[in-house]
């Protein structure tokens, strides 16, 4: 069992108005600041919207002590996607020098919309199938971008470089895999999965080209209209972004759907489109699994320790499936 503390996330900030009006003098001198509000979303980072007296408001996105370098990859990979032919936050600024808050910090432009999680459950099987099948086309255009090499992206490129795939993804299981024990896995639980990802692994062999992925792509991501029919208005949060396959971001976006979110299913992978692989149904099983190690990880390492359980049938669930 790891005896590291828990990560400490969402900076405990207290900003005035003064210390937000020296950063908004830094791009628009003399925009009077009226108001500060802090969003809900985003589970690592603290994100506040500063109304403007006299222009649109802006967001101020603050990044934890032991994660600043997030700061650095989140302007670079906003960078890749801003010919993506999708609304994106603008980069209005981008501060390390800790000189106007103790914390790295982006102010951005804000979108137009409001976070689509909020609408859902007002929305029709239709709307859910047709706000979803946008979604899916968005994620798509995500995924035509090329990099060099596959691996987790850093502050200013992939950071850790794979020439493939299966390299990539190989050292991704055996690093979770070894951290689940570290942090009190299930050692032969461990030894189970380790074996079924062993005998699929050439399922990893078809990506090859590394690509784009957002890895994070789920409704509290997603802003859409807020009446009507829901038209998407824009994404962001791209903290988590890889450099890999496609399908890992479609497994990852289809992660937390349940039977009743059909709609949201179907619409996804309608509005992505057809995979020419034959077997990309096993290879989204793969991915999810992936996807279920990280998530037992980053709880454990928070220190969520009443969510493991759950989490932790769904991996004997998946071992039983690989075996």
């Amino acid at each position: 069992m790891s005896d590291d503390p828990p990560l400490q996330l969402k900076p405990r900030l207290e900003i005035s108005i003064d210390q937000v009006q020296a950063i908004i003098d830094r791009v628009a001198p003399g925009s009077p600041v009226a108001a500060i509000t802090e969003l809900r979303g985003g589970e690592i980072s603290t994100i506040l919207e500063i109304t403007r007296a006299d222009a649109p408001s802006c967001i101020l996105k603050v990044y934890p002590a032991q994660l600043q370098w997030k700061m650095a990859k989140e302007v670079y990979v906003l960078g890749l996607v801003r010919d993506a032919g999708i609304a994106i936050p603008r980069i209005l600024m981008a501060d390390d020098s800790r000189a106007l808050i103790d914390f790295n910090f982006v102010l951005m432009s804000k979108l137009d919309g409001v976070v689509l999680g909020n609408r859902e459950a007002a929305l029709t099987d239709q709307e859910l199938f047709s706000i979803y099948a946008a979604m899916g086309a968005a994620l798509r255009h995500i995924n035509g971008i090329t990099l060099d090499s596959f691996g987790y992206i850093g502050p200013h490129g992939v950071w850790t470089s794979h020439p493939t795939n299966r390299a990539y993804m190989s050292a991704q299981f055996e690093r979770k895999l070894t951290e689940f024990c570290t942090r009190g896995g299930d050692e032969a639980l461990a030894a189970r999965l380790r074996a079924g990802i062993l005998a699929r692994s050439v399922l990893l062999d078809a990506a090859d080209t590394p690509r784009l992925c957002h890895y994070d792509f789920h409704a509290g991501n997603v802003l859409v209209t807020p009446e009507g029919q829901p038209r998407l208005t824009g994404i962001v949060d791209f903290e988590n972004a890889t450099a890999g396959d496609p399908l890992m971001d479609v497994a990852k976006a289809l992660y937390y759907f349940t039977p009743k979110d059909a709609p949201k299913r179907d619409g996804l992978l309608a509005g992505y489109g057809a995979s020419d692989r034959s077997d990309w149904e096993a290879t989204i099983a793969l991915y999810r699994l992936a996807s279920t190690l990280e998530l037992w990880c980053w709880f454990a390492q928070i220190g969520k320790m009443d969510a493991l359980p759950k989490i932790t049938e769904e991996l004997e669930r998946a071992a039983n499936t690989l075996a």
